[in-house]
């Protein structure tokens, strides 16, 4: 229903009011008071105007068309985008040393920004919310800290905390209700606590998983505050974190005072105003908080990111430069180099090897067994030896604990096609080592070629400075946008494959019930991982910068990023050896120290975000209510000049032309253009020079492009403004061409 505009001098009186307006407006539908109060789970009276409420269909189809209302929409689930410290190669020199002119240290390390996630709670006692040295909690801090029966306390770092489950527990059901895990911030799953120390985890000497990747942990804001958002639960039918809940977390947030906000969760992309992710984080950013969602975990497929809409920065993954290798080694002399965090074979021999398939239990379908689905391994066929599965369909490390239960000696997990190149170290529960697609088929021949091959896994060890890195991981989502094609998204990319964070000390690291090691880091890897990375770089941001503005911050990162690896080629796709594209990494994988100092940076205020939802089709009276005040969409508006860092043409017919306007953050310069330009495209650009004499002074530009060839497949090409010393640098993609 909008938003509210309280004022200053707002009270719980003032909230109290809202609430009973809410009943008021519900009463008109379902017949009394009672049945109001009983309907509606969530009143949102900070920022936030609207409710969530059991409904009947047609109560609901019936408050759609009340003329107060800007939309009415399920309460929908979304999932957490895990596969189940700090990674960047340019703030530290090469001797590890956190250089003097590092945005890391001109930042102060995020000193006094407030960073919050939503998620699955946190796990207070980690080393990597401790607060030692850390001054009084900043005055303008509004939130609170839920204390609960397991002894949930907060500190100067970690200085809020709050849970909302009455969305997932309306999906839930009556025996939700005698699950006391629901009622606290404490994370049980461990994915929040790794995230939230990603974002802004102090630092904690020594950290290592199983011994590997020992280091100092930190996180990328080290000295902000950080605060929880707990709306993450238990899966329903794949659902963990459901919209009512959300939007409550984000109402919550913008009136706590947080100053950056991290999703690492989300759901296929929809309708904007079907989207409670996407009217919440509008809300936020109207306040000038930024927002940072991951992008999804179903790539490579295309046309698969979520979290697109234009007022979300959105992050997919890459790999870094350290990998945990364990060697396979056959008996015929081949060495494949694998990922794990497994413990040693149990003697140094050479052990049978074996394909599930052929380690098949009676009855069961060959194509199961070959997955090392549960129930299907016969032990009798397995036990002592090497177990080979196949990756897909079930979690990786349950495949482990098949092989366990068959009293197998190890396990290999070969890549499927879809996966290719891509490698993650998991905690597995028996000697293991996943090796890649290619690797994978070796092994298989070199089983077919043999009646008895054997095999040895060495267990692994922490390699650093690798190279080629980064590179795409094959789960991040891609684009092309299926809401708003003209949008390029993901927008830029950042680790998240074997990232070591925090962990909660209530789950094993596998989270399998039978698990009972506990550890306080772990790696975990997905778009969950590269989200809070951005995350923390913003806090740094705002801290350095407090007057620009969300766009601003996206587009400093935006354009700052990097497409090449550290050898200085093309950054390569992880499911193969192509060369990645705009639809997998958006601009790039970003450069902190860059960031700070972007020259120039594509700005958009809340006005051009009203006449970006003009453009999708919104009635006026629906944006005037989102808005809280008036407002009039102009007459003509082109999609393809909205003010955004990247230029994107879904189809193109003979030849088109976009506005940009670009400002000035940095000192007086002149920057000169240059184009990328790709193959059946000519590209222009008119001024190619522009001239600042002002701090905040902007200019447009109008960059024409036109077929010279037409042809179907998607061109990739770019515009960089140079001052001599800045790379000013926006991907511009073509769909098919028509002359």
């Amino acid at each position: 229903m909008g938003s509210h505009e309280h004022g200053e001098g707002v009270t719980d009186a003032d909230f109290d009011l809202v609430t009973q307006i809410h009943h008021e407006f519900v009463k008109s539908y379902v017949g009394s008071s009672e049945k109001a109060k009983e309907a509606i789970i969530y009143s949102y009276t900070r920022h936030i105007n609207g409710f969530a409420a059991m409904l009947e269909e047609k109560e609901a189809a019936d408050i759609a068309k009340h003329p107060d209302v800007v939309s009415v929409f399920l309460n929908k689930g979304r999932k957490l985008h895990t596969t189940h410290s700090w990674e960047f190669m340019d703030l530290e020199g090469n001797d590890g040393v956190i250089p003097s002119d590092s945005l890391f240290r001109k930042a102060k390390y995020g000193e006094d920004t407030i960073i919050a996630n939503f998620d699955t709670g946190v796990w207070p006692e980690s080393p990597s919310f401790r607060d030692e040295g850390m001054g009084p909690i900043p005055s303008r801090w509004k939130g609170t800290c839920q204390h609960d029966h397991t002894g949930f306390r907060c500190n100067r770092k970690l200085i809020g905390a709050r849970y909302f489950n009455k969305g997932y527990m309306a999906h839930a059901g009556a025996d939700a209700k005698f699950n006391r895990t629901l009622n606290t911030a404490r994370d049980y799953e461990g994915h929040g606590s790794h995230t939230l120390s990603t974002i802004g985890g102090t630092f904690v000497p020594g950290a290592n998983v199983f011994g590997l990747g020992n280091g100092t942990a930190e996180g990328g804001s080290p000295r902000a505050r950080v605060a929880t958002y707990k709306v993450c639960w238990p899966p329903i039918d794949g659902n963990e974190c459901f919209d009512a809940d959300i939007m409550a977390a984000f109402d919550m947030a913008i009136h706590d005072g947080v100053d950056v906000l991290s999703l690492s969760l989300g759901g296929n992309a929809t309708d904007y105003f079907d989207d409670g992710l996407s009217i919440g984080a509008f809300h936020a950013n109207m306040k000038g908080i930024p927002v940072i969602c991951s992008a999804g975990n179903y790539g490579p497929t295309p046309a698969t990111v979520f979290n697109v809409a234009p007022w979300i920065l959105t992050v997919g993954a890459s790999t870094l430069d350290r990998q945990f290798d364990s060697v396979v080694e056959l008996h015929n002399g081949q060495r494949f180099m694998g990922a794990s965090l497994s413990k040693a074979m149990p003697e140094d021999k050479l052990y049978p090897l074996i394909n599930a398939a052929d380690a098949k239990a009676a009855n069961k379908p060959v194509e199961n067994a070959t997955l090392c689905m549960r129930g299907t391994i016969d032990p009798e066929k397995a036990r002592g030896k090497i177990l080979v599965c196949l990756r897909g369909v079930t979690a990786r490390v349950e495949k482990s604990l098949v092989a366990l239960e068959a009293g197998a000696a190890g396990m290999i997990l070969c890549n499927d096609e879809l996966s290719g190149n891509e490698l993650i170290a998991d905690p597995h529960l028996l000697p293991a080592s996943q090796i890649n697609y290619k690797d994978g088929l070796a092994v298989y021949a070199f089983m077919n070629s043999t009646k008895n091959p054997l095999g040895y896994i060495y267990p692994p060890k922490t390699k650093l400075q690798i190279k080629p890195a980064p590179a795409m991981a094959a789960f991040s989502s891609r684009g092309p946008n299926t809401v708003t094609p003209e949008i390029l998204k993901p927008d830029v990319i950042a680790p998240g494959v074997n990232i070591i964070a925090a962990y909660s000390e209530g789950v094993s690291p596998t989270n399998l019930g039978f698990d009972k090691r506990r550890v306080p880091f772990i790696t975990m890897s997905g778009t969950s991982m590269s989200c809070p990375h951005v995350a923390g770089v913003v806090g740094l941001l705002k801290t350095l910068h407090p007057d620009w503005s969300p766009a601003v911050i996206k587009s400093a990162l935006m354009t700052t990023a990097r497409t090449r690896d550290n050898t200085g080629k093309p950054m390569l796709d992880g499911g193969n050896d192509a060369k990645a594209t705009p639809f997998a990494y958006g601009s790039g994988h970003i450069r902190p120290n860059r960031a700070m100092d972007p020259g120039l940076v594509y700005d958009l205020t809340n006005n051009d975000y009203l006449n970006f939802l003009c453009f999708s089709i919104y009635n006026q009276s629906q944006i005037e209510m989102f808005n809280g005040a008036r407002y009039r969409c102009p007459d003509i508006i082109n999609i393809l000049d909205f003010n955004y860092p990247t230029i994107t043409i879904p189809k193109l017919y003979g030849s088109v032309s976009v506005t940009r306007r670009v400002k000035n953050v940095g000192p007086p310069g002149t920057y000169t253009a240059r184009l990328k330009v790709p193959a059946r495209l000519s590209i222009s650009v008119e001024p190619n020079v522009l001239k600042f004499d002002n701090i905040g002074e902007e200019k447009s530009f109008k960059l024409t492009v036109e077929v010279t060839r037409p042809g179907e497949t998607t061109a990739f090409g770019g515009i960089t403004w140079s001052d001599g010393k800045r790379q000013v640098r926006s991907p511009i993609v073509v769909g098919g061409v028509r002359g």
